[in-house]
């Protein structure tokens, strides 16, 4: 059995500028046997990723606060309960559109890596 502590992870501004733990990831834990990465996001209240997109799937569970998910510039309101489908290559950001951190598990499929990952030039400004 393997239990691992939020608190365990140590907490960085990632590519997107997003606070990010990683939680689970087979290439930094080979004695997990799965094909993807598990992270607990936040977003501080008015901010909003950097567009970005990811070369592999990627997953997006809200666990608190509310926003708005960009995907291909198709916007939607998303808020604790909602899980977003982001698929391989998309454009892609999110904005805590509320008062309190927008907080959200991520998994990508397979494991995400630096090198698949692409921060794009800002071309929406809201």
């Amino acid at each position: 059995m393997k239990v691992i502590s939020l608190k365990d992870c140590p907490e960085f501004t990632a590519g997107d500028n997003s606070l990010l733990r990683e939680i689970l990831s087979p290439l930094k834990d080979k004695t997990l046997r799965i094909n993807y990465s598990m992270a607990y996001a936040k977003v501080k209240p008015g901010q909003r990723t950097l567009l970005h997109s990811l070369d592999r799937s990627e997953v997006y569970h809200i666990i608190r606060g509310k926003g708005v998910m960009q995907i291909h510039g198709e916007k939607k309101e998303v808020k604790v309960g909602d899980t977003i489908y982001i698929p391989p290559n998309a454009h892609q950001r999110i904005q805590n559109t509320g008062k309190e951190e927008l907080i959200f598990i991520c998994i990508v499929e397979p494991a995400w890596e630096k090198k698949g990952e692409k921060v794009l030039e800002e071309t929406d400004p809201g």
